[in-house]
Order: structure tokens, then sequence, then C-alpha cells
């Protein structure tokens, strides 16, 4: 593979320090391209119950333009995961790592997170987390038919296996309202105005919102 390596970035993350200690050293790696999915599943210890996938959107500008962020937006099902990769992703990434982490003695109990892509040469795993993934939340969650509470029970209870996690039918999206300046430098404090006006098929999530003088006002980048 071919490596490219960008000076300026790495004069500012080495030298200028803009990511402060964490830059001190860097890491270079293989460049995968392709497109992106996330396949978060529930687990008990020793079951894997996966939800739909979804694909979140990183740069700041549209048309897919501009910095890097912590994501804009997300959408599930992603309609380019057919359930045969779905199969693949199940048995291949996500059941190994839990049976392995059950024969350790330490079985893995929550919300397991693959973010996958998918290269010319096959699925390949880029990250996992232990967590909930943001934005792809956002639109997995009001899919969910059954109650969120039931599902996680049978986590703890270790009876997966027995519940039931049905999907609706439809699709769900996202849309990330960021501070202007975000990812670099943005202004907090700026009023919030026209959620009154949302629609009923509309959900707000706030994140980085507060209250002030009990009207709503940005506190951090992704705003809601």
């Amino acid at each position: 593979w071919k490596a490219t390596v960008h000076p300026e970035q790495l004069a500012r993350i080495m030298v200028e320090r803009e990511f402060g200690d964490s830059g001190i050293s860097v890491v270079i790696e293989e460049r995968m391209s392709g497109p992106e999915v996330s396949v978060l599943a529930f687990c008990d210890g020793a079951t894997v119950v996966l939800m739909p996938p979804a694909r979140d959107h990183k740069r700041i500008g549209e048309g897919d333009t501009g910095p890097n962020t912590g994501g804009m937006g997300a959408f599930a099902p992603a309609p380019d995961v057919p359930q045969t990769l779905l199969d693949d992703v199940k048995a291949n990434v996500l059941q190994p790592i839990v049976d392995r982490m059950r024969a350790r003695g330490t079985p893995y109990v929550g919300v397991l997170y693959a973010g996958l892509m998918l290269t010319p040469q096959g699925m390949r795993v880029l990250e996992f987390n232990c967590r909930f993934g943001d934005p792809e939340t956002q639109v997995i969650l009001p899919l969910l038919d059954s109650d969120l509470v039931d599902v996680m029970l049978a986590c703890v209870e270790g009876s997966l296996d027995r519940a039931t996690v049905s999907w609706r039918a439809g699709t769900a999206a996202t849309v990330v309202l960021a501070a202007p300046g975000y990812p670099g430098a943005y202004p907090k404090g700026s009023p919030i105005e026209g959620l009154a006006a949302v629609g009923a098929d509309v959900t707000v999530f706030h994140a980085g919102a507060t209250l002030c003088d009990g009207a709503p006002v940005t506190s951090g980048g992704r705003v809601l």
C-alpha cells in the first residue's frame, strides 16, 4: 500500500500541539477506502443480538467536505448492508469477541459497537466501542419496537437468548446542528430558537445545550 503523509498536519499535531500532549507521538497506518458502517449489538456475555446497521457522516461541510468531526448525522438501516453481510459480522466479528471474553472469565455485558469499512478487499474492522455510538444511537433506538428496559434487563440477567428484540419497519435519519466554527473553536451561550416549531414526527436530542435563565443556549460544538 502507498502511504500519504501531510507535513502540515504533522506540524499542527506535533509542533503546534493542536491536541496537547496526545500529539507527542503519532502512528501512521494503512489507509482503507470504502463506505463505513456501524453495527451495534446487545450482549449478555454469551448471546449477541444485532441492531440495524447505521452509517454516520463525519465531515462538517455539505457534499462530504471539510474537516472530520465526531459526526454530523446518521441514518439507519444502511441500505447497502444485506442480511448476508450482517450474518458475517455476527459470526466472524462480534460473536467471537464475546465468546473469547467469556472463555477468559471476563464476560462482556452491554452494547458492543463494531465500526466497519466495506473495502474492495472485503469487510475490515476499524474499531470497537464498549457503548452506544453517537450519533448512530439517535437513529437506531427510535426503530426499536421492544422495550429498551426489557432488553437491558435480559442482558444483565443473561437471558438475551430468550428475549424478544423486535424492530419497526422504516428508516430514521438525524441531522446534527453545530455551533459556528466547529470542530475548531466555537462560541458558547448562543440562544437556541425554533424548538416549539418542531413537528410531531421529529425528536430533538439535546447534546451541547444547557439552560440559561430558563432558556436553552449552546454549551458545546454539536448542539442538537
